[in-house]
């Protein structure tokens, strides 16, 4: 997702996604296939809301550049789509269910790799991003982790659960800076 235009970002994390689908689905098990599909399922609702957003702000500015990200409506569709890719709240729900569904190295690559996509474009248009609403993910995402990590005896919910955390204090810095 190191273009610039919106189209080759989204075919970028559309990409990165099929890829993570044949690792997540490598062991043969009836729960890692129901991981895939969640996995899937908000993924694909994700880019698709990215998708929507870019092209509502390429009506209103006649450019599929990222840094002209300047309609208020796309921007915060955009900033839902970045959220519920990354796996944050409110639209976190995903990720500890996938992430216990998995394997462990594939917990580790759903918990780092695929977010370095989805958090560069948020970086690339933090600025037009709503910072209320950014601030409000982040104090939302680091209070949901931080709960939800409490009594948990899983270890790969427990490590989703610190990804929301983080999530979130990295949410807190885009709003506040």
């Amino acid at each position: 997702a190191s273009s610039h235009h919106w189209l080759l970002a989204w075919a970028g994390l559309e990409l990165n996604m099929l890829s993570i689908l044949v690792i997540i689905m490598k062991p043969k098990h009836p729960r890692t296939a129901e991981a895939a599909i969640k996995y899937f399922l908000t993924q694909t609702i994700a880019s698709t809301m990215m998708l929507f957003s870019s092209t509502i702000n390429a009506i209103q500015t006649g450019q599929w550049n990222i840094s002209m990200m300047t309609d208020k409506y796309a921007c915060t569709m955009l900033l839902l789509a970045m959220t519920m890719k990354i796996g944050a709240a409110p639209i976190y729900f995903w990720l500890p269910e996938v992430m216990q569904g998995t394997t462990m190295l594939t917990a580790l690559i759903i918990a780092t790799w695929q977010k370095i996509a989805p958090i560069s474009i948020l970086f690339m248009t933090y600025n037009h991003l709503p910072p209320k609403i950014m601030m409000t993910i982040g104090i939302l995402s680091t209070i949901i982790g931080g709960w939800g990590s409490i009594n948990q005896a899983h270890l790969r919910k427990l490590m989703a659960y610190s990804s929301i955390t983080n999530l979130g204090w990295t949410m807190v810095i885009f709003s506040s800076s």
